[in-house]
């Protein structure tokens, strides 16, 4: 932890994240400035006037170089000029994740992955509710974790979703248990369009882990399986714990003919049917091995975890049916931000599809999706920045193509196009920024289309 008190620290990005750490770094007797190179929206403008922090916006002044150290909200790139400048003048940067965590007294389990981590993360706080376990929820979803801190205790526990972006500035941040689900391209506009930078941000999870932690990892995935062997053999790192669907694996969970297992001390645990999990596909079947053991590391009982995974419904805006109209259902599925989200959308639906896709394009390779669409969708609707990406790419892939200049456009396209018995899939494979505020707002509008249908 860095002395806060009397330092000059300026907080780069006056988004959610950003304005809550500078908040926390001025009750610590810090002074803090915010700056922004574009406009700060009205509800962190009132938080930081409560609290005495002078800001900027819609760009930078000689005041934002005058830092002892430097906070960047993750929505920041790295390439920045101003972060650049902070580099080059060997200035620390600190991320909101980083900073915040100083002042944690809690016992941290942290879950990234380029797909799953939203539910994944809530379920395991579903899985502290229903063991009576305190808990606190946030970083990546929700509430940001300058906003937590100080409700943080030895008696309760923060569950953390943590993005590639929070991890690219972290120093000290140490998870008691690390969780990775998989790692597929994503953000590659983020960093330099070289998958490998990607993997690196993601792997700095386990960077300050040592004996006494765990890593739980998904062993199916050859990106991660390669990642680990080098983990595996640094004497100071965390106990490795892998889950598979496809083996028996040494240490950790895995499926065993129609029931889950867990394998920790040697010995193996039956925990319970495969059809018994609450949530469906392959994908989340996958997930729940990776919670299961979260929660077994963190002395949950078998039963609670039992329970926890046939009871858990899932998170808004992840394969969220909206509502079935003249037969034809709404799926809301906003959160799929990447290609390898949308393939796993697709793969768990079993009927004709009409695909909604696009906004914000990050790199995504659209023909991934080829093979999805040519089974099973009859119609793509393209939405947003991306549509020259994806006309080029995938077009000629359904039967029908075309494209809506909004979302309620697209929504009333689908209408039309969808017959009983099939499925509209809002599943962009991009980010939300082009047209929205975040994922969650693209979601709302979408089942309000879908509703005023």
């Amino acid at each position: 932890m860095k002395e806060v008190k009397d330092r000059n620290i300026v907080i780069v990005g006056g988004a959610r994240s950003g304005a809550a750490a500078a908040v926390l770094l001025a009750s610590k007797g810090a002074t803090t400035f915010v700056t922004d190179s574009g406009a700060i929206a009205p509800q962190q403008k009132q938080m930081l006037e409560a609290a005495g922090v002078p800001f900027e916006e819609n760009g930078h002044t000689e005041r934002a170089k005058k830092a002892d150290f430097v906070v960047v909200s993750p929505g920041v790139p790295n390439e920045a000029p101003l972060i650049s400048y902070f580099d080059y003048n060997d200035i620390p940067v600190y991320s909101e994740l980083e900073v915040a965590c100083w002042y944690s007294k809690s016992r941290i389990t942290a879950v990234t992955g380029s797909n799953g981590k939203t539910t994944s993360t809530s379920w395991l706080n579903h899985m502290w509710k229903q063991g009576g376990r305190a808990a606190l929820m946030g970083g990546n979803i929700g509430t940001a974790v300058s906003e937590l801190v100080d409700k943080t205790s030895k008696e309760a526990d923060l569950i953390l979703e943590v993005s590639s972006f929070q991890l690219d500035r972290i120093a000290g941040f140490r998870p008691f248990v690390s969780m990775i689900l998989n790692i597929t391209p994503d953000h590659l506009n983020r960093y330099q369009n070289k998958f490998e930078n990607y993997v690196a941000s993601k792997m700095r999870i386990t960077k300050n882990q040592q004996p006494g932690d765990y890593m739980i990892y998904n062993y199916d995935d050859p990106v991660l399986k390669e990642q680990v062997s080098g983990i595996g053999i640094r004497p100071d790192g965390p106990q490795l714990l892998s889950f598979s669907m496809l083996d028996e694996v040494s240490r950790g969970a895995f499926i065993r003919g129609q029931e889950i297992v867990l394998r920790l001390d040697g010995t193996d645990e039956p925990l319970m049917g495969v059809e018994e999990v609450g949530l469906k596909g392959k994908h989340n079947l996958s997930n729940s091995l990776a919670v299961a053991l979260a929660g077994r590391v963190n002395e949950i009982s078998k039963e609670t975890i039992r329970e926890s995974l046939m009871t858990f419904e899932g998170v808004e805006h992840r394969l969220e049916q909206v509502r079935v109209l003249n037969g034809v259902r709404y799926i809301n599925d906003s959160k799929a931000t990447n290609v390898n989200a949308v393939w796993y959308a697709l793969q768990s639906i079993k009927t004709p599809v009409v695909l909604i896709i696009g906004g914000q394009d990050k790199g995504n390779n659209y023909r991934e999706l080829s093979d999805q669409i040519k089974k099973k969708v009859h119609t793509v609707i393209a939405i947003g920045q991306a549509k020259d990406a994806i006309r080029a790419q995938i077009s000629r892939d359904a039967l029908y193509y075309t494209e809506a200049e909004t979302l309620e456009e697209a929504v009333k396209l689908s209408y039309k196009k969808a017959k009983k018995g099939e499925t509209v899939l809002l599943s962009p494979a991009c980010a939300s920024f082009d047209m929205f505020e975040s994922y969650e707002h693209r979601g709302k509008v979408f089942k309000q289309a879908v509703n005023a249908l």
